[in-house]
């Protein structure tokens, strides 16, 4: 991934602007980092070097946005720091209590949400485009409703989103948010974090960088923290809301529909780490639907609201960010093996979730192969043409593939399709095993067949045609 911020054990030139320790940091496309430490611990500070206003020993600090690079920094980056007064922003007019004495307004001084949107639609360098991103961001956020309001009259919820607009018109990579939250009830927080999330669908490659000064304002979206104390900024960790840490999947009103034919209507659903479920119901009841969701092989998922491994769906995560924590074994899967790959290839091949061999393969990875296909009785198989074993042959490949990595979760959508009896208590004795010797593993089965559930099952999901 690009690196849009680095630095580099940076000092200040300007010794009153000193850290305690020499900053190092970094920003990838499409990271959403929330800097988090007492007041005075140094978050604004390092946002000050970030932006040049006090500046860092020579080569310590580089920018790379690609392709997308404007002319300055300045417009590549936007900083936006929320203020409780309106003062600056709005008119040289203003005083205390102007919000509330609104005949004192004199609107040739004090735009309009409408006005302000329009100047900046009209400063972009490509106004067609501006146009179509402020309409709906407008439409997105709510300020479709407010474009006759002057912006002095506007909630600190409100002027927020004007504010993000407003720096979003301009195209920015990185987005820099200093207490986005301050000064906000529980239900506008609520609020600006969904927009805020919905930003980061509609921009997945937009860099975020908020600061906050309590743990528990930390939105759901971020996927990484820096914590800063004492003038040190301390590296860069992965994000698990506390919350959800212990939430593989939650699924919330979930309705999938193709035309005028709802598969999933209403759904909700959520798995924790260490269940185990079978999902059972008629034929066309949406459960290979469900599994699609789950494996981010289905397009929907962006239009739904869908937690996985404790990260919204849609929030800047690729579709490899996902699998790679999931073994995965479906009928749809066991048909697109096509080419002309060896049996061990196949089981390889989960190492990367890929239908073939990218990378080479270490010895290590080669040893596991080798213990799954070796358990599943298909060792002596390992060299054979995946296409000329049988049909039972393949399954129990694709099932030592599912195994391979030694994934969080498996997902296993009719596995045992093929089997004979004995592979079937194999594969059943096999799942007990490993699911009983590894407490915070998760299972998720589909099957129609109650005799093929392992022991292991203690959660039944029942789906009915909609």
């Amino acid at each position: 991934m690009r690196k849009l911020i680095e630095i580099c054990d940076g000092k200040a030139i300007q010794k009153e602007f000193a850290m305690a320790s020499p900053v190092n940091f970094c920003l990838e496309e499409g990271e959403r980092i929330a800097v988090y430490g007492p007041n005075g611990s140094g978050k604004s500070r390092l946002v000050e070097f970030i932006t040049g206003r006090y500046r860092l020993n020579p080569g310590a600090l580089r920018f790379d946005f690609g392709e997308y690079s404007k002319r300055f920094n300045c417009e590549n980056i936007k900083l936006i720091t929320f203020r409780d007064s309106y003062g600056g922003a709005t008119d040289e007019g203003y005083y205390y209590q102007k919000r509330w004495n609104q005949m004192d307004i004199d609107p040739e001084f004090v735009p309009t949400v409408r006005a302000v949107l329009e100047k900046e639609i009209e400063a972009a360098p490509d106004k067609t485009l501006a146009h179509q991103t402020a309409a709906s961001l407008s439409r997105d956020f709510g300020l479709d409703k407010l474009l006759d309001k002057f912006v002095i009259t506007l909630s600190s919820g409100e002027l927020r989103k004007l504010q993000l607009t407003k720096a979003l018109l301009a195209d920015p990579c990185v987005l820099i948010i200093d207490n986005p939250f301050i000064g906000l009830d529980e239900a506008t927080r609520e609020q600006l974090s969904h927009t805020l999330a919905a930003l980061c669908s509609r921009k997945p490659a937009l860099g975020i960088i908020l600061l906050v000064s309590r743990k528990e304002e930390i939105p759901d979206f971020v996927t990484h923290i820096v914590r800063t104390s004492e003038l040190n900024v301390l590296p860069k960790c992965p994000y698990v809301p506390e919350k959800q840490a212990d939430e593989v999947i939650r699924m919330s009103n979930i309705r999938i529909q193709y035309d005028d034919r709802t598969i999933i209507g209403g759904l909700n659903w959520t798995v924790r780490k260490g269940e185990h479920w079978v999902v059972t119901g008629a034929n066309g009841s949406g459960k290979s639907t469900l599994l699609s969701l789950i494996c981010a092989d289905n397009p929907q998922a962006y239009a739904c609201n869908i937690s996985l491994f404790g990260r919204r769906r849609g929030t800047g995560e690729s579709i490899w960010d996902i699998k790679k924590r999931i073994g995965f074994v479906s009928p749809e899967l066991h048909r697109s093996f096509k080419f002309n790959l060896s049996l061990r290839e196949v089981v390889e091949s989960g190492f990367f979730d890929t239908l073939g061999i990218p990378h080479s393969v270490s010895p290590e990875q080669r040893a596991a192969a080798n213990q799954w296909m070796e358990q599943l009785g298909i060792a002596e198989l390992s060299g054979k043409p995946f296409q000329k074993c049988s049909s039972g042959e393949q399954r129990l490949a694709l099932l030592a593939r599912a195994f391979v990595k030694d994934p969080e979760l498996l997902v296993l959508d009719e596995p045992m399709h093929g089997l004979d009896d004995f592979a079937r208590e194999n594969v059943r004795a096999l799942l007990d095993d490993y699911f009983v010797s590894q407490a915070d593993k998760t299972l998720i089965m589909v099957t129609h067949y109650w005799k093929e559930m392992p022991a292991c099952i203690d959660r039944y999901l029942m789906l009915s045609k909609s």
